[in-house]
């Protein structure tokens, strides 16, 4: 496990009870309730697709498990060169889709470039780019966005974003995720497999992902751990130690970025246990005894949690309907 990510006693696991209890489920929601043959998901080198792909592999077999590899061109080399050691290791079939033309037919990379000219009017190829947000621990009241440029030269130039072009960037990035998962269900539709989702319990809980994109999925198999207990699972499971020990990454913009840098603005173990001490109603002088801050830290990390519960809530939504649509069985509706 990654020592960044080691856990307290509020987050510990039993992992052998927890991968039984999970490879279980898994083959009876694949199997029987959805009644499929196998099961589809991305890989992107990261901890959390690894760990779901080999609990597929103990619940389904690994002749049941088919791994993507969707690179693009603005993906670390990294990513693929750990997704395919993953898949070596569980002896999985892959599938190399380059998803870069499909971007670049969508208008992926031209509709990002041209809301950043809005603000850096000279913003090209030869640029690279990330989104960061403000710490709220570290003193900040709220996490605003600003926009990181890498110049030709390697220099490094800051712009506190509009929220119309935040909005755009954000937009044009979300083609990413959602021709992802176009893939991932093309290849589970022809294989007649289930698409797993590979969320952690602080990216579903905090709405970290695309929705229709990263968001959809058939069964989402760890979504109910914090990071650092899939740490812990991925230890149990063997996984290798490059992949354990792997600061979480958005790979989704040309410069490098951590997810923490991108969306949570907290270290991810300090949100883990700001998320159980939230979660289990506990005061905020023991949330912050836990995780090395003042209470008034952690009162503000416990209110950015509420804050992206509330702003995200819509992507949980299923499609709204005007009437209730009830099933009506023949033989059974009232004469």
């Amino acid at each position: 496990m990654s020592t960044a990510m080691s856990t307290t006693p509020w987050l510990r696991i039993d992992p052998e009870a927890t991968a039984e209890k999970i490879t279980s489920a898994i083959t009876t929601i694949v199997l029987s309730k959805l009644r499929r043959k196998g099961v589809v998901l991305g890989l992107s080198g990261g901890v959390d697709s690894s760990v779901v792909a080999a609990l597929c592999v103990r619940a389904l077999g690994n002749q049941r498990v088919l791994a993507l590899l969707m690179p693009e061109r603005e993906c670390s080399d990294e990513g693929l060169r750990l997704s395919l050691q993953l898949a070596d290791l569980l002896r999985i079939r892959t599938v190399l889709e380059d998803i870069t033309p499909i971007l670049e037919a969508a208008g992926c990379y031209r509709r990002r470039d041209e809301a950043i000219r809005k603000l850096v009017p000279d913003f090209g190829g030869k640029h690279k780019c990330k989104l960061v947000m403000a710490e709220i621990a570290s003193g900040a009241r709220y996490a605003l966005p600003s926009l990181v440029v890498e110049t030709s030269n390697g220099g490094l130039h800051k712009v506190r974003l509009t929220a119309e072009v935040y909005w755009e960037v954000v937009a044009a990035s979300n083609f990413k995720q959602r021709i992802r998962k176009m893939l991932e269900y093309h290849h589970a539709d022809r294989l007649q497999y289930a698409v797993a989702g590979t969320p952690n319990r602080l990216e579903y809980d905090q709405g970290f992902f695309v929705k229709n994109g990263d968001g959809a999925a058939d069964l989402k198999p760890i979504a109910h751990l914090y990071k650092s207990q899939v740490y812990e699972l991925a230890e149990y499971l063997g996984l290798p130690a490059e992949i354990r020990e792997r600061p979480s990454t958005t790979d989704t913009f040309s410069m490098s970025q951590s997810q923490e840098e991108f969306y949570f603005s907290v270290p991810l173990r300090t949100l883990d246990l700001c998320l159980y001490g939230k979660n289990n109603g506990l005061p905020y002088d023991e949330v912050a005894a836990a995780a090395g801050l003042t209470p008034d830290e952690a009162k503000a990390v416990c209110d950015s949690i509420d804050a992206k519960r509330k702003a995200t809530a819509y992507l949980h939504q299923p499609p709204l309907l005007i009437e209730p649509v009830h099933e009506i069985h023949c033989g059974s509706h009232s004469k």
